[in-house]
């Protein structure tokens, strides 16, 4: 179905609800605001297939420009809050977006995007400013009517690629409806135990894909959506209790910083309602789910999968209590784990990750990324290392060629390697992930200096200013060490594993 639908059956009836103000959103007002919103995107000449922008944090209006954009059949591309001006111009100018819709509540960097975005109309929730006119004055303008061309649109979210510069992941628009389903419509119900009476928790922010996805298909299925504007462990477990939550997307740092709490706190709070806790985005320790399936009983499933859609794999707590450490079997595409000859390796033999028979890898503006990315076979891969046992269950053993995952965002260093390297008393450098108790990795970045005499808190103090000064905080190296020389093999190759290691404590080595 389709918010119209529960709007013309149930309008009063809350869509979804902003857990630290309190704002609620009904079915009927979201469905008004949408049609409006999409109206106005027609009133500024946007026509199917054009592109949006949306620079904003958690807050009301994000699902009312989402649903107008994709009854509108345009693309809306959600950009991180977290990002600098420049990182989130690169992104807005790569796919083409006509309108950027941004909040204030982004900090400083709101001010400084129209200066990088000349010929973009710049709408900002709330009054205008800065450049920007009112998006709320400029839709509340618009006629509540549906436009006469509806039809479905679709996100295009970024992934970022081997060069540190992310990717645009640009699924064709199907020329349906815009009540059609995609075939992730109907997971949550069939995998994931969801139903028709849900309440839904949302704890991430609502530019990462998941959440998005995840929010907008429980509004499909009439669910009421409960958004924190930001996570805090018992604030979470204070809404469940409160609005008898029955299911919710997290990712495993989540998990860490609620078995964090002190045991008297956990205890204050009934999390019975709940029927299905879905978790992803990063491995999750085996310890940390085995506690969290101790608490919370028998709910607590996983998945696999990327932005780009090519294959995912599930798997349920009963299953996983009997294969702990697994993240389950395809149910789009096919797994079949690739040796460095690129022949296909039997069970239980370590290798590249591919989905065959799956949806084609496509990145906007980079074919060779998805060539690269694509065998002689036709499978596609997102890098990870895995194997499978003799029932076809998946299991991860590594990352994406030394992708960080901090707290569940993907981070990938050489666009740090990159700034780093432009320093002029920086020689060398690698940046790799090290265990984090709570984030599960941290940024750390190894640097060669210049003049090694000038290796110390000084020195390192002045890379991480200058880091934090051109990266967004997400980014930017929490820990800076040294290494007289950094390992590299005389044809240039940076033996970055044997760095890695030795903050996973899996050998000696010279940093300092």
């Amino acid at each position: 179905m389709h918010p119209a639908t529960h709007a013309q059956t149930d309008p009063d009836r809350v869509a979804y609800l902003m857990a630290g103000s309190g704002e609620a959103v009904t079915c009927g007002e979201l469905d008004a605001r949408s049609n409006q919103g999409a109206q106005l995107f027609r009133a500024l000449g946007l026509k199917i297939g054009d592109v949006i922008a949306i620079f904003m944090e958690n807050n009301a209006r994000y699902f009312e420009i989402t649903w107008a954009a994709q009854r509108a059949g345009l693309y809306y591309t959600c950009i991180s809050s977290k990002l600098t001006a420049q990182e989130a111009a690169y992104i807005i100018k790569d796919c083409g977006a006509r309108v950027l819709i941004a909040s204030p509540g982004i900090g400083p960097v709101f001010g400084e995007m129209p200066a990088l975005l000349p010929g973009v109309k710049l709408l900002a929730v709330g009054s205008a400013r800065n450049d920007y006119a009112s998006f709320e004055e400029a839709r509340d303008a618009m006629p509540a009517e549906e436009i006469a061309d509806q039809t479905s649109g679709s996100d295009m979210l970024y992934s970022s690629g081997t060069t540190g510069r992310p990717k645009g992941v640009k699924p064709p628009l199907r020329g349906v409806g815009i009540d059609v389903p995609d075939t992730l419509a109907a997971l949550p119900k069939v995998f994931f135990g969801f139903p028709d009476d849900n309440i839904y928790l949302s704890p991430a922010p609502l530019y990462h894909a998941a959440p998005l996805r995840w929010c907008m298909g429980a509004q499909r299925a009439g669910a009421t959506v409960i958004v924190m504007e930001k996570f805090d462990p018992e604030h979470a477990l204070a809404l469940i209790e409160k609005h008898k939550v029955k299911t919710a997307q997290f990712v495993p740092t989540h998990f860490v910083r609620m078995l964090k709490l002190p045991e008297e706190v956990r205890a204050k709070y009934d999390v019975s309602s709940m029927v299905s806790a879905v978790h992803a985005a990063a491995p999750c320790p085996i310890p940390v789910k085995e506690q969290m399936l101790a608490w919370w009983g028998p709910v607590i499933y996983e998945y696999y999968a990327g932005t780009e859609g090519n294959g995912f794999s599930v798997i349920g707590p009963n299953e996983w209590l009997e294969r702990k450490g697994s993240v389950g079997k395809a149910i789009i595409g096919e797994v079949r784990i690739v040796g460095d000859d690129g022949a296909q390796l039997p069970v239980h033999r370590e290798g590249v990750v591919y989905f065959a028979n799956g949806p084609p890898l496509a990145y906007h503006n980079d074919p060779g990324k998805a060539a690269e990315n694509t065998n002689e076979h036709g499978w596609t891969t997102l890098g990870d290392v895995g194997w499978v046992d003799e029932d076809g269950y998946l299991y991860l053993t590594d990352r994406k060629s030394f992708m960080i995952i901090s707290g569940g965002v993907n981070i990938y260093p050489q666009e740090i390697e990159n700034l780093l390297i432009a320093h002029p008393k920086v020689t060398d450098v690698a940046v790799v992930g090290a265990p984090d108790e709570v984030m599960g990795e941290k940024v750390v970045a190894v640097v060669q200096p210049a003049d090694w005499a000038e290796a110390g808190d000084a020195l390192r103090e002045e890379l991480l200013a200058f880091a934090r000064a051109n990266l967004s905080h997400v980014k930017a190296p929490r820990v800076l060490d040294f290494m007289q020389e950094l390992p590299r093999h005389p044809t240039g190759k940076l033996y970055k594993r044997l760095i890695r290691d030795a903050y996973w404590g899996k050998m000696d080595s010279k940093i300092v």
